[in-house]
């Protein structure tokens, strides 16, 4: 039993994390950025410690101070939440040297997982369908040609290291190709070090759908069924729900079955989440797997009623799924909506100081937030500051809810992204459940 963890994040995930903590009796620590000193996770912590300047960089992503501050505390473990460092597998191996618990997979996992070449081969070997695409990294241009020629255009160029849709092109001819292959390649390795590509046929107007995984250190495995982010701006979702309108039970059972064999493929243990595109036909392809808690995790907890923090914390202590968990079922529907400090016409980040705050109430209504009425939206991290999550007995219900939550929303002092929330949950074509990852393009020219 863990008597204390700390929790190697900021904001509302850190907060979230604090409260499955404090239900399971487990003692938080929080470590901030000096411009985070007066943040509310670390007002609601047990204990929090200074980690370093504001910058991401001197912060939040400095691991072994982190790990250090862990030993100094006497932290049973470490939980990285999502982003920052917790997808590192470097991070995750300092942890367990320091004699930490890493809440999460292996070091080993999350090192296939990160690489989009190695994730696309570990997906073979499962036999996981995965688009049509080359076998491993492209060499150089001339080779991306010869392959792209070869599958037929249109494709996408995407970083083996990437993340959040930096580096990913669609071409769709020759001269798209060669014009963006040195530039992405360069601009990969500026942020991830790794300027390795890799090539694959492009899929129009495809779904965005994924399975949450959960496995234990016993050799228990299970999916909790499936989450629609296709709502998606640049590759960064801003609405999710659960379950998918596109997803017929004999689908989420085959989807869930693919999710699997690659979770025992992996010999996989926590939460995870395998990512899939899936096409108008109906055929589905493996994307990536996020080694890690999602951001949309509270739509699945919504139609599951599990407690996902919770289970990440019991399998990290060695115990086995329940009879309870494993015989889960989905009810209901739930969407979320991503509520993020930003210019809604510019899409620009929108720092300062919120002067009010109004968040919705109701039976139906899940806030997630870090921050709180006069705290300040620094410009040094991520512009998402709370999620809204809605939960009905069907989807229509779950909307209705979520456009009277939305409306309800109040945010002064910074500009926020509800406007374009709103646009889409009224839209007809969201109601209608024809979502796609092009929605946004198509429906508002976004």
């Amino acid at each position: 039993m863990f008597k204390k963890v700390l929790i190697a994040n900021r904001g509302e995930i850190a907060c979230r994390i604090i409260r499955a903590c404090h239900a399971m009796n487990i003692r938080a620590v929080a470590i901030y950025s000096e411009a985070d000193a007066n943040a509310l996770h670390v007002q609601l912590a047990d204990e929090a410690f200074l980690v370093g300047p504001s910058a991401v960089s001197q912060s939040y992503l400095q691991g072994a101070k982190i790990v250090e501050i862990a030993k100094s505390c006497n932290a049973d473990a470490v939980h990285p939440g999502y982003g920052l460092l917790s997808e590192n597998a470097d991070f995750a191996e300092l942890c367990q040297r320091a004699g930490l618990v890493f809440i999460g997979p292996k070091p080993a996992a999350i090192a296939r997982m990160g690489s989009k070449v190695q994730a696309r081969q570990v997906a073979i070997a499962a036999g996981v369908p995965v688009v049509p695409g080359s076998q491993g990294a492209v060499q150089d241009e001339e080779q991306a040609v010869q392959l792209a020629s070869e599958m037929g255009y249109p494709v996408m160029l995407k970083a083996s290291a990437g993340g959040g849709g930096i580096g990913m092109v669609v071409a769709h001819n020759e001269a798209d190709l060669r014009s963006s292959f040195a530039s992405s390649s360069k601009r990969v390795l500026s942020y991830f070090g790794d300027g390795t590509m890799y090539l694959e046929k492009f899929i129009e107007r495809p779904r965005h759908v994924e399975i949450q995984v959960l496995a234990d250190e016993h050799g228990n495995a299970i999916h909790l069924g499936e989450r629609e982010c296709s709502i998606q701006r640049r590759h960064q979702k801003i609405v999710e729900e659960s379950p998918s309108t596109a997803v017929t039970p004999e689908l989420r059972e085959q989807m869930g079955r693919a999710a699997l064999a690659l979770v025992r493929e992996l010999q996989y243990t926590g939460v995870g989440t395998v990512e899939f595109l899936l096409d108008t036909s109906g055929k589905f392809y493996f994307l990536e797997m996020n080694t890690r808690l999602q951001v949309e995790h509270p739509v699945t907890e919504e139609v599951m009623g599990v407690d996902l923090v919770q289970w990440q914390l019991r399998v990290a202590m060695g115990q086995a799924l329940d009879a309870e968990v494993m015989e889960r079922r989905q009810t209901g529907h739930a969407i979320e909506c991503r509520i993020c400090a930003e210019d809604p016409e510019r899409f620009f980040p929108s720092p300062g100081t919120i002067t009010e705050l109004q968040l919705p109430e109701g039976p139906s209504v899940r806030n997630e937030i870090g921050v709180r009425q006069g705290d300040a939206i620094t410009p040094y991290y991520d512009p998402m500051f709370a999620k809204l999550i809605t939960y009905g007995k069907d989807r229509e219900e779950a909307r209705q809810a979520m456009l009277v939550a939305l409306r309800q929303y109040h945010v002064a002092g910074i500009k926020t992204n509800l406007p374009l929330l709103q646009r889409v949950l009224e839209n007809e074509a969201f109601a209608a459940g024809d979502t796609h990852t092009s929605f946004l393009h198509e429906q508002f020219g976004l």
